[in-house]
């Protein structure tokens, strides 16, 4: 099976089963969008929600963030991951968006890069829930299932290979979704050390379950396989 044939039987399923996707990340504005998602780098979605109200109680826009003193920030984003490293590009990237930009997110890819603490990943996520682009965004998530089900070959070794082989294998009416169906899905079933492959619609399409099977069958052990680990180190 090639990776178009697996990419429309994945997301047929992923529509059926969850037609209406969305981030899990709580924001009203593209400002707060952008903090967010800049916060919830190797840091999880419920936890940056749970510091996010009253970050942006007191810094709702660019304006106000951009003038606020380091310690300040610190204080209130301290229970994320690399608290001080995000406390000074939040401050930055408040500055060019409100002194560059007018207060308004920039809608470009090659814009957005330019803003501190946001690198590929953080754009594409941006460009694609904000202004609808088709684009899609891996993270460790959507990196390691797609790998997993086969709709990259194993030799996207990279996130920049896993995003330009996803480009040209899922089918158009679905990239806008595309990004959050893999990341839920290997947020929630395909994770990384005890996939719920049982449970999983997608088992008979999946090169990692067959592997799985295979392995299994061949071997006298009953307990689970272990996930595999590629050659760059990353669990499969």
């Amino acid at each position: 099976m090639t990776g178009k044939e697996r990419a429309y039987r994945a997301f047929e399923w992923f529509r059926r089963e969850r037609p209406v996707v969305e981030t899990e990340l709580h924001y009203r504005t593209p400002f707060e969008l952008v903090v967010a998602v800049v916060l919830s780098a190797q840091c999880t979605d419920v936890r940056v929600n749970m510091i996010t109200p009253g970050l942006f109680k007191s810094y709702p826009t660019a304006a106000f963030m951009k003038n606020a003193r380091e310690e300040d920030l610190f204080d209130l984003i301290r229970s994320v991951t690399y608290p001080n490293s995000k406390a000074k590009h939040l401050i930055a990237l408040s500055k060019m968006i409100d002194e560059e930009y007018g207060g308004k997110v920039p809608e470009t890819f090659g814009e957005l890069i330019r803003l501190p603490g946001v690198g590929r990943k953080t754009a594409n996520v941006l460009l694609s829930i904000l202004f609808k682009e088709p684009t899609i965004a891996v993270d460790t998530h959507v990196y390691r299932v797609s790998r997993r089900i086969g709709l990259v070959p194993l030799s996207a070794n990279t996130p920049a290979k896993v995003e330009q082989k996803l480009l040209t294998v899922v089918p158009g009416e679905y990239l806008d979704n595309a990004h959050h169906w893999l990341l839920l899905h290997g947020r929630y079933t395909c994770t990384a050390r005890k996939p719920a492959c049982e449970t999983c619609g997608l088992a008979d399409i999946c090169r990692f379950y067959a592997k799985t099977a295979l392995d299994e069958g061949s071997s006298s052990k009953t307990a689970p396989r272990t996930p595999s680990t590629s050659k760059s180190g990353s669990t499969l």
